[in-house]
């Protein structure tokens, strides 16, 4: 009887952390800016990830600590960290909660499936907790990744509009500066997320930063192709003394022919896509349609034909 009882409470708090892990890591936060700034902070005083860790100073620092300790956690914790960034993430505690969020996420589904297992063959009990805590392990870290494409899907898509307005900006005479503020003031509400990182290196520039080593942040924190091949623009133009506008309109038409041949390939494979839905859902049910009124049919004329005669 204290078996069920133990599991059940097991089962509850990892839900409550799921819970409350889920909204302080992808819950809408209501100052943007102090988070950029903390970020910033944060990269400013550190001197390495293990070395914070080690001071620890509250229990999600301990807990970071701890899974550093484990073979390949140190690691573990940096690829994620690194995936984090990625997806737009950059909360001071952001990797604290993810790996909160993580662990907590394979102890709920490896309760769970001791809880319904718990009468069964231990054979069949060893596979079944196998494949939860497999599921349980693989499943967040799909969803990080499924974060980190849609990110940097929305900046590609993105990228073109802003290169254009920002070559417009810089027509006018303003400095690269205050025609990248601008461009982020003018694409907050339609592109956040890259309205936000031009924010972001504006700030490290102003903050006394290079502008060179400010693009190279940018490029490490997206991972875009076309965001380094417009940072390495702009900072060639800036050493060489180019005229950088017209080469960012001539790279904003280059932009919007990728994004057209992105959706024109998205659109051929559609119809790949589609042929399996339709083969199993959608064919079925077709053939259930038009077949089997005249197959009916045809089985009452046989029997109406076989019957005893009037």
């Amino acid at each position: 009887m204290l078996a069920p009882i133990v599991l059940s409470l097991l089962l509850a708090v990892a839900l409550a952390t799921i819970v409350w892990s889920g909204f302080e890591l992808f819950g809408d936060r209501e100052d943007p800016l102090n988070d950029r700034l903390e970020e910033l902070q944060s990269h400013a005083i550190a001197t390495s990830a293990s070395a914070q860790r080690r001071r620890g100073g509250g229990f999600l620092d301990n807990f970071l600590y701890t899974i550093s300790l484990v073979p390949g956690g140190e690691g573990w914790l940096r690829d994620n960290e690194r995936e984090l960034a990625h997806a737009g993430v950059r909360q001071r505690r952001a990797l604290a909660v993810y790996a909160t969020f993580h662990f907590g996420f394979l102890t709920a589904v490896a309760a769970l499936a001791i809880f319904l297992e718990r009468n069964q063959e231990p054979a069949q009990k060893f596979v079944a907790i196998t494949a939860a805590v497999l599921l349980g392990w693989l499943i967040p870290q799909q969803v990080l990744h499924r974060m980190v494409r849609r990110y940097r899907r929305r900046l590609q898509e993105a990228l073109p509009d802003a290169v254009d307005l920002l070559g417009i900006v810089l027509g006018t005479g303003l400095a690269l500066d205050q025609s990248m503020l601008r461009v982020s003031e003018e694409l907050e509400y339609i592109y956040p997320e890259l309205a936000a990182e031009f924010s972001t290196v504006v700030m490290q520039v102003r903050a006394g930063q290079e502008r060179a080593k400010a693009f190279q942040q940018l490029v490490r924190r997206t991972g875009v192709e076309d965001i380094k091949s417009l940072s390495a623009m702009i900072v060639q133009s800036e050493r060489f003394g180019t005229s950088l506008s017209q080469a960012l309109k001539v790279y904003a038409d280059s932009l919007r022919t990728r994004r057209r041949l992105r959706a024109e390939a998205a659109v051929a494979k559609a119809g790949i896509k589609m042929l399996f839905p339709i083969v199993l859902f959608v064919l079925p049910a077709l053939f259930v349609i038009t077949l089997v009124p005249g197959i009916l049919s045809v089985l009452h004329d046989i029997r109406q034909g076989f019957g005893p005669p009037h």
